[in-house]
């Protein structure tokens, strides 16, 4: 796997992982985090356009 990839998946499951448990021990609306990546990917997945890799193609010089 490349190292964009696995930059990428990190960023996506801790911003997951820390919307849910904020959602969960702090505030419901916390939610809204995970819901609003969750339809980032969706989008991303339609079009091909993902603002995450559009980044680290601008700062990552790897793969």
């Amino acid at each position: 796997m490349n190292t964009k990839r696995r930059i990428h998946d990190g960023i996506v499951g801790a911003v997951v992982a820390a919307g849910a448990a904020l959602g969960y021990w702090v505030d419901p609306v916390w939610l809204l985090v995970p819901g609003l990546l969750g339809l980032t990917l969706l989008q991303s997945g339609l079009t091909g356009f993902c603002p995450l890799y559009f980044l680290l193609d601008r700062t990552c010089k790897t793969d």
